[in-house]
């Protein structure tokens, strides 16, 4: 590069910096309201991330309101309507779509009566692409934190996410790519469940002085009652078939919060022991020599903590040959083989009958040292960018970007 190159380049960077100061030094000046809408705790969670990078920030001049949960109200929001309670997530789907229908009503009035800059909508797609819409025709700026997964299924949808999105926070790296082909301007910002962990990112586990017969085996069945109906008994017996193989194997399963406890307790089946502990996933990986997990966001902080595992979901086995196998695009549906782009870890999704084939799958990898050591490697590489970025941080910046 010459003298003259590395000028002009140093020149744009410095301008760069200084418009950015001035736009940031504009924005405290002038107040804002942004309106957040998250309808789930896992939401709630995300969104009091985002409100303290706000207010960490010193953007005192912006106004946060919206739904959700305890979290999002102690982290500075005021909250039109607090969501995600378990009297509410307990309603039966009749009730609950009468719960929806008058909650996006009091949204949609306060869109009205109040001038908002920007509306955030956090996961829940079915409920707050209705909320997007209405942003819209309002003639109020739109982003959506966390991509619907259009990509494993409803991909038609795109059309709709580009008429209701200006800008979308991806937390797995392929869907900025994936959503940006496809015309929605989309930033990935990492993914807050890791961005939390306090880890020494690329760890992998020691299996120099592994032996199978003492193994350490977590098993996660879930939060939601479904999958535990649908998984519990069948981990157990998985676990029974282990034990017997391997004696001196010991089991901790994981529940959600103490009612969950109680419930996995009471469906305890004959034989079986575990310890219990309460909603700590990545803990219970990290100590842990192998997991059996249930689908879904839990499978990435498993394999954050480097934990070879197996992954198991159940469905329908009419729905699935009616519906699911035609409807579902993805190559795989396991999170973690999803983001490796193949299958890194052995995925049971869905299982119907038999668990014989999960069981051989676990003691395969159980007498192979080797195996679980590559695989745990695998997996803390895999996960490194998800956790490296500060979620909360990047989303406020792209808000920042977002206003006038």
């Amino acid at each position: 590069m010459t003298r003259l190159a590395k000028c002009v380049e140093v020149s744009v960077c410095r301008f760069r910096k200084i418009l950015l100061t001035h736009i940031l030094t504009m924005q405290k000046d002038k107040k804002y309201r942004i309106f957040i809408s998250a309808a789930e705790p896992s939401a709630d969670d995300h969104c009091a991330n985002l409100i303290t990078a706000f207010r960490s920030a010193g953007h005192d001049n912006i106004e946060l309101g919206g739904i959700g949960g305890p979290k999002m109200a102690q982290a500075g929001c005021e909250l039109l309507q607090r969501t995600g309670d378990k009297a509410t997530m307990g309603l039966n789907p009749l009730m609950q779509l009468g719960y929806y229908y008058k909650l996006l009503k009091r949204i949609k009035h306060y869109l009205k009566n109040n001038k908002v800059d920007v509306v955030v909508v956090c996961d829940s797609p079915a409920f707050n692409w209705h909320v997007a819409k209405f942003a819209k025709r309002k003639g109020v700026k739109t982003l959506f934190y966390v991509a619907p997964q259009l990509w494993a299924w409803a991909g038609w949808r795109i059309r709709k996410m580009r008429k209701s999105c200006d800008k979308l926070c991806c937390l797995l790296p392929f869907e900025q790519d994936w959503f940006s082909q496809r015309g929605v301007e989309t930033v990935f910002v990492g993914n807050p469940m890791l961005a939390a962990i306090a880890i020494e990112w690329g760890r992998r586990k020691d299996y120099t002085n592994f032996d199978p017969k003492s193994a350490r085996i977590a098993i996660m069945p879930g939060s939601r009652d479904a999958e535990i109906k649908s998984l519990w008994q069948p981990m157990q017996k998985i676990a029974l078939r282990i034990k017997a193989q391997y004696p001196g194997a010991t089991f901790v399963t994981v529940a959600v919060d103490a009612e969950r406890r109680k419930s996995l307790e009471e469906k305890q089946i004959p034989g079986f022991e575990s310890d219990y502990t309460i909603s700590s996933i990545c803990e219970t990986a990290d100590a842990a020599d192998f997991a059996i997990v249930a689908s879904g966001s839990a499978t990435l902080e498993v394999a954050a903590m480097a934990c070879p595992m197996v992954v198991m979901y159940q469905s329908s086995r009419i729905l699935w040959h009616l519906a699911g196998r035609w409807l579902i695009k993805a190559d795989f549906l396991c999170l973690v083989n999803v983001v490796a782009g193949k299958e890194l870890v052995p995925e049971f999704m869905p299982y119907f009958t038999s668990i014989d084939p999960i069981v051989e799958s676990i003691e395969r990898f159980l007498e192979d040292k080797s195996k679980l050591t590559q695989l745990s490697g695998e997996l803390a590489e895999l996960t490194r960018p998800l956790g490296e970025k500060n979620t909360g941080r990047e989303v406020a910046k792209v808000i920042l970007q977002m206003l006038d």
